[in-house]
């Protein structure tokens, strides 16, 4: 029987692509509302969020959190509820990393802030300026408009350039819908995806025209802007407002925080009407000066409307003046 041929060798198989390691990052938006302005802990002199690595040595990604944001701020943290995890494809460091980042959503009284990450409190309207609207619409709309028009008209053939202008008629309360405060994510990505914000740009670029606000780094205001929108919608149907107001506080200031937030001024006598009808808060029998005038009086929140409304919410609605 004649003999086998020699199996002819095979070439070896090609070696995988290199593969990005995978970091996970814990970040915090912890917001305060503090008379009547709603400011964000931020790092590096307000050019970031609160962040840093989960490792195995926390034993969850809460604990994880708080100890970074601590670590970082000497800020405890109370209320908090995940936010949204970031885990684009271009979230590199370098061409080694791949960065998934797990957001979370804080609410606190603002306190001092030290740390070893140059911790400081800042207004959250100083990055986004076209959110606040409690005194009508803001300086800096008309040449934003302006330059988001000259993007839409850009667009080549008519089809995109129907698009962009429907996005932008939607985004920026342009059709009959008007202004709707629970966009910030898709304002700032359509300002983004126009090149309009500083972190759209790359290194030696310059954009022809940029909005006001102040950039943060990566992608951390497009984090901000998730972490408002959040807020923004919650206030209408949970009490978490309450999380941030004093002990014991007056109506008014109760109202004042409320549109900070949102950044509309709100209805003065339908805002107190729906306090009672929902019966958030109650009475202390004490009043305070300190706001001038005759005094007002103080209330407090009815921690029991927790277990009343765990199942239909506040029903909390912008009454709008």
């Amino acid at each position: 029987m004649p003999e086998a041929p020699p199996s002819r060798p095979t070439a070896p198989d090609p070696a995988p692509p290199s593969m990005p390691e995978l970091v996970v990052e814990l970040i915090a938006a912890l917001v305060a509302v503090t008379e009547g302005v709603p400011r964000i802990l931020t790092i590096h002199d307000g050019a970031a969020l609160p962040s840093g690595p989960f490792v195995t040595a926390h034993r969850s990604l809460q604990s994880g959190l708080r100890a970074q944001v601590e670590r970082q701020t000497h800020h405890p943290l109370g209320y908090l509820e995940q936010l949204y995890t970031f885990a684009d494809g271009d979230r590199l460091l370098g061409d080694a990393q791949r960065v998934i980042s797990i957001s979370y959503l804080g609410l606190t009284r603002e306190g001092e802030a030290s740390g070893d990450g140059a911790a400081g409190w800042r207004g959250w309207y100083r990055y986004f300026p076209w959110e606040d609207w409690r005194d009508g619409p803001p300086a800096c709309m008309p040449a934003l408009l302006a330059a988001l028009r000259r993007w839409a008209q850009a667009a080549e053939g008519p089809a995109p350039r129907r698009q962009r202008r429907q996005r932008l008629a939607a985004a920026f309360g342009l059709d009959e819908a008007g202004w709707n405060d629970e966009l910030v994510l898709q304002r700032y990505e359509l300002l983004f995806e126009a090149g309009l914000v500083p972190e759209a740009t790359r290194p030696g670029e310059e954009a022809p025209w940029q909005a006001p606000g102040e950039p943060m780094a990566h992608d951390h205001r497009r984090i901000l802007a998730t972490a408002i929108a959040r807020l923004r919608a919650k206030i209408r149907y949970r009490p978490i407002v309450f999380e941030l107001m004093p002990e014991r506080f007056t109506l008014l200031q109760l109202q004042r925080s409320v549109e900070a937030l949102a950044g509309q001024k709100l209805h003065k006598q339908n805002f107190r009407r729906l306090m009672e009808q929902q019966a958030l808060v109650e009475e202390t029998g004490e009043s305070t000066a300190e706001t001038g005038g005759r005094p007002a009086r103080l209330f407090r929140f009815r921690r029991a409307v927790l277990a009343e409304r765990a199942a239909a919410g506040s029903k909390l609605p912008l009454a709008r003046s």
